[in-house]
């Protein structure tokens, strides 16, 4: 009966994927993909979660239904006093494009990790007490991953993550 030996890192050839660097960039991809489609959808309400007389384009604030709905919160105040100003629409909106389009791409991996978990924790905290969890939800789990993807190098699988300029300089991955 033959035994297998598992693989370290160190004896994988350079340059050679795994599984679960295949696993790491399609996880980054769907996640660069929710960050874009949120972009996509409150830019030109295309009648998901914005319906169209709510777009960005037509006038709508994409901030202001999330934040309004907080009100009753335990950080309410803070939160519904930021719904629909316009720096925070912008601030918000070049979020979700940058940290979707460096997923998607695989390049600023380390900046959209830090920048899509702000995001998502000041939307968590924004839903504090959460109905369903003490502390637990979506927003945790996707900061983690969007950490994971940047510590795993991700973009360097189906990403732009090995480009020369990013070699020079890693403070770009």
């Amino acid at each position: 009966m033959a035994t297998t030996v598992p693989v370290k890192r160190e004896q994988v050839p350079a340059g050679a994927r795994r599984p679960a660097d295949y696993l790491w960039a399609a996880t980054r991809i769907a996640l660069g993909w929710i960050f874009l489609w949120a972009f996509l959808d409150k830019t030109f309400g295309l009648g998901f979660a914005t319906a169209p007389e709510k777009a960005w384009l037509a006038g709508g604030s994409p901030t202001t239904g999330y934040l309004m709905g907080t009100e009753e919160n335990a950080l309410g105040g803070f939160f519904t006093a930021l719904a629909g100003q316009a720096w925070v629409d912008w601030l918000f909106m070049a979020g979700l494009l940058g940290v979707g389009a460096a997923l998607i791409l695989g390049v600023g991996l380390r900046a959209a990790a830090v920048a899509g978990g702000t995001m998502l924790m000041l939307m968590w905290a924004a839903a504090l007490p959460l109905a369903t969890n003490p502390f637990m939800d979506d927003h945790v789990v996707y900061t983690i991953v969007l950490a994971g993807l940047a510590a795993a190098d991700a973009g360097t699988t189906l990403g732009l993550g090995r480009l020369p300029i990013l070699r020079r300089h890693p403070y770009l991955r």
